[in-house]
């Protein structure tokens, strides 16, 4: 055989790994980037070791992947990935339980609620003691009524509220929802700094919990950083595969010791990807 005709052969191999994938699996998305950036620059790395040619838009088709959840921006941590029939799965991850650690700034208030908007607001905080804000924690913990903020994913007529806003037209706060807080502690406090780690359920805006326990202290405060530590049964620290490891070889066994995480779900080991041509799925 021609070392092309080799090379062809090995390709080929690939793109039928690549496309026989299916499952969920989890992938570290770093401050910086959107959740929807991670993915396709995911995509296009998996394509590109496939050997699989893309053009423009045409890659979406090739190559059915989403992912479970949106991450802001400015944080980082667990992206939960479906690929193949695991990208029908993803909804469900919507709705499972997340957790994150998060640092929250004391004495000032942001428009966006984190460390990348415009400071609105600036208070004293020097009142405030370790003891008040672990008090104040037990009011944001169990069922609890949530404004989400307006910077964000939600949606009004189509678009994005965060989108609405940037451009300058007047948006409405979206009424309060119920959202539930499955557990939230004070790991660190050093004023103005404190850091948070909660466990929460779908829906639930880290954001709006710093801002709004900023308030109940009779102060003001803002999000500096958040890291997502685990969504449903994936960790940051045992399941989460980093930039370096986006390979099909990597993927497929992430999917083999993910997919025994979930529970009911022996058989999703063993499915076969859909068809090729169809339209990739991204949950946000």
């Amino acid at each position: 055989m021609a070392a092309g005709e080799a090379g062809s052969a090995v390709l080929g191999r690939a793109a039928d790994k690549l496309f026989s994938l299916s499952g969920l699996f989890a992938v570290y998305k770093p401050k910086g980037p959107t959740s929807a950036g991670v993915l396709n620059l995911l995509k296009e790395r998996l394509l590109a070791e496939a050997g699989v040619q893309t053009n423009g838009n045409n890659r979406n088709q090739v190559l059915k992947i989403g992912h479970g959840g949106t991450l802001d921006s400015a944080a980082a941590g667990v992206l939960v990935v479906g690929i193949g029939k695991g990208t029908k799965m993803l909804r469900t991850m919507l709705a499972g339980s997340k957790k994150y650690t998060a640092i929250g700034l004391l004495g000032k208030a942001t428009d966006t609620l984190d460390a990348t908007g415009k400071v609105t607001e600036e208070k004293p905080y020097d009142q405030i003691t370790k003891g008040d804000l672990e008090n104040v924690l037990q009011k944001f913990t169990g069922d609890i009524m949530q404004v989400p903020p307006l910077y964000s994913a939600l949606k009004k007529d189509g678009e994005r509220l965060s989108t609405l806003v940037k451009r300058g037209e007047a948006v409405e706060a979206k009424p309060a929802r119920p959202v539930r807080v499955y557990s939230l502690s004070l790991r660190q406090f050093q004023p103005p700094l404190f850091t948070l780690d909660v466990e929460c359920g779908g829906g639930f805006y880290v954001r709006s919990l710093v801002s709004d326990i900023g308030k109940e202290l009779s102060t003001c405060a803002t999000m500096q950083e958040l890291t997502r530590t685990k969504h449903g049964p994936f960790t940051l620290e045992e399941h989460t595969l980093y930039e370096d490891k986006w390979t099909i070889d990597e993927i497929a066994r992430s999917l083999e010791h993910c997919m025994s995480l979930l529970p009911g779900e022996p058989s999703r080991k063993k499915l076969k990807t859909a068809h090729p041509g169809e339209t990739a799925v991204s949950c946000e």
